[in-house]
């Protein structure tokens, strides 16, 4: 596995400080994220999940913890759209260049708004893909807010 890939190559542009953790992918597992927080043992609330959205017909990228679900209605209000729902898969791999189970919020071939879920700053680090299956970058949560030019806000049920 390449531990190089577009999100930990713009992570390094912006100079942002990270820690490359993997872990063995399970295709078959229910939730992508709360199988990455069981294999790497860290607690699932640690470990965001990266969603891609559409608010008002646009595409955006929606961060939240692996065990929440995204409120449609938070996530619209957080963009000041009226209705939100979620992206085909297809249509996600192509917007970002990522495969579903490794899209990041960084380094996406067409950049889009971003959203994370204010509690989440509340941690010392955070998990996010890192670019590929099986492959998540620790940080600070105020690191990527900023590296992924995100707006943080209230997205979860």
């Amino acid at each position: 596995m390449s531990k190089t890939t577009r999100a930990t190559q713009a992570l390094e542009k912006l100079g942002v400080n990270f820690t490359l953790h993997a872990y063995d992918y399970d295709p078959d597992a229910a939730s992508i994220g709360l199988q990455a927080a069981e294999a790497l043992g860290v607690d699932a609330k640690r470990v965001l999940k990266t969603l891609m959205a559409e608010v008002d017909g646009k595409p955006v990228c929606a961060v939240v913890p692996s065990d929440c679900e995204v409120s449609m209605k938070k996530l619209a209000a957080a963009f000041g759209a009226k209705a939100a729902k979620m992206m085909r898969p297809a249509d996600a791999e192509r917007l970002t260049g990522y495969h579903v189970g490794g899209i990041s919020p960084f380094g996406q071939k067409k950049r889009v708004p971003v959203a994370i879920e204010e509690a989440a700053l509340g941690h010392t680090s955070v998990f996010l893909n890192g670019g590929q299956r099986g492959l998540q970058v620790e940080l600070d949560p105020n690191d990527a807010v900023k590296a992924a030019g995100a707006l943080a806000r209230a997205l979860v049920a």
